[in-house]
């Protein structure tokens, strides 16, 4: 919501604390937002106990290294056990190996050729 700086966050005495999540009240507000996606493209999902020990940078870096998804996890997961590992350390990363091309008209989608 922009109320708190990335790093405010991140040193508040709260910031442990589930804010939004499913299920929590009737009506839920989720965040959508559109990207393109091209093969090669790589999508790192993770839990607290990994971005609260280790840099985006990092992680970043990590997920590119490694031709195996299963080694990158790895090492991200046993990178934030030694920087303490005091919360559940969850990662999951998907790699984009293919995208079927499609376009829009009228406001239906079809595939490119």
């Amino acid at each position: 919501m922009g109320v708190l700086s990335a790093s405010e966050a991140s040193g508040a005495r709260t910031s442990h604390l589930l804010s939004r999540s499913l299920g929590n009240e009737m009506f839920v507000n989720v965040d959508t937002h559109e990207h393109q996606v091209l093969p090669g493209d790589l999508f790192l999902l993770c839990s607290d106990g990994l971005h609260n020990l280790v840099t985006p940078r990092e992680m970043a870096e990590i997920a590119t290294r490694h031709a195996r998804l299963e080694d990158a996890v790895q090492e991200l997961v046993d990178l934030a056990n030694q920087r303490g590992g005091n919360d559940n350390v969850s990662v999951q990363l998907i790699r984009i190996r293919s995208v079927e091309r499609v376009g829009m008209y009228r406001g239906r989608p079809y595939k490119l050729a």
